[in-house]
């Protein structure tokens, strides 16, 4: 009996291997250089709690881990295959994370991430329908204390003929339904409708699929 279909795009979209995650990103997104780059964004302090949306196999979390190790981590996730990935990785890097499997927009009542002074995410909201890119957008608002920051990675507009050119290959990958409101550039317009201030796109990078961007906004403080 084969399995039951996901009700999430997997990790690598339709190829669905997880095992081949990590090795794809650095090659296809030139991630150590917008990892970076958003990890310096979050500017965490010591005591604060880190949630990573859609953490995947844990490879920003254990970046954050690194840079600010006087925080709190936790990561979540639908997909309890990346997650078991994280698991390894984390035990072997001797770093302390809190696993939750869950729906990105399904965390109410969940105590660990209640209040969150941080909260990241990366090359996620492209894979979702753009009611549940809306609907996680909300949920974050929620999810953060007054005056929190959030911080996301993602495929954002795609500003030149070449680049929409390579994004066809994540569209093929993970449906052009989910893709396209990015490449339009949806996230600033649904960050702000969610109630986010000073959203901002202060960072954008040609990769071989396409231009990644990350964006920044706060939780108001009021």
């Amino acid at each position: 009996m084969s399995e039951p279909k996901p009700d999430f795009v997997p990790a690598l979209g339709r190829i669905n291997l997880p095992g081949a995650y990590d090795l794809a990103i650095a090659l296809m997104t030139r991630e150590r250089r917008w990892r970076r780059a958003l990890v310096e964004m979050v500017d965490a302090r010591p005591g604060e709690s880190i949630v990573d949306i859609g953490c995947g196999t844990g490879t920003l979390l254990l970046a954050l881990a690194r840079r600010y190790p006087g925080c709190r981590f936790i990561g979540v996730d639908p997909d309890p295959k990346v997650l078991s990935i994280a698991r390894r990785k984390a035990a072997a890097a001797g770093a302390t994370i809190d696993w939750i499997e869950a729906m990105g927009d399904d965390l109410e009542g969940v105590a660990e991430v209640a209040a969150c002074d941080r909260i990241v995410s990366s090359l996620v909201l492209h894979q979702c329908p753009l009611a549940v890119k809306q609907a996680i957008a909300a949920h974050m608002l929620r999810l953060l204390a007054p005056g929190g920051t959030l911080v996301i990675a993602d495929y954002g507009e795609q500003r030149t003929r070449l680049m929409r050119l390579l994004f066809r290959q994540i569209q093929a990958l993970d449906g052009f339904e989910l893709t396209e409101p990015n490449a339009l550039g949806c996230i600033p317009a649904i960050l702000e409708a969610a109630g986010f201030a000073d959203v901002e796109e202060p960072f954008a990078l040609a990769t071989p699929t396409g231009s990644i961007s990350l964006y920044r906004a706060r939780r108001p403080a009021g």
